[in-house]
């Protein structure tokens, strides 16, 4: 019997089914939703980075380029939609996928969300199990 060394080296690449690496921006001037959100991720595997207002949140985007906006509509300085807004405007941010979340019942202007450039909504208060379903999805990660 021939005992033939077959030397195989695997290479991993990353691909749309890892969140490994992936930035994930929160914006939300509530800080337990920043807790719960920020943990969920960061459990999940995504790299997370929180800002507690809208204005902060523009900032950081711009800065960071993160993978996906997790935003809170109502925020001091700019609201949601605003901060997404502006983002769709920039060159280096305007593809960024942006999910928002509002308080249930609140009554958005549908053509405003479209035109903000949010990519789905979330009505608080939400399952964080459904939320990284959400980002999942928004990444095209498979879980």
């Amino acid at each position: 019997m021939s005992s033939e060394n077959n030397d195989q080296s695997i290479v991993v690449t990353p691909s749309s089914t890892t969140s490994q690496q992936r930035t994930i921006l929160v914006a939300d001037d509530e800080s337990h939703i920043l807790n719960v959100v920020s943990l969920k991720l960061r459990n999940a595997g995504f790299n997370v980075i929180c800002a507690h207002d809208g204005n902060e949140a523009l900032e950081m985007a711009l800065t960071s380029k993160p993978d996906l906006l997790i935003t809170d509509y109502h925020m001091p300085g700019l609201n949601g939609l605003e901060v997404a807004s502006r983002l769709k405007q920039s060159e280096t941010c305007k593809n960024l996928p942006a999910i928002l979340l509002s308080a249930r019942g609140y009554n958005l202007n549908e053509a405003d969300v479209r035109e903000s450039g949010i990519s789905s909504q979330l009505s608080k208060p939400f399952s964080p199990r459904n939320l990284l379903s959400l980002v999942n999805q928004t990444l095209g990660i498979v879980a």
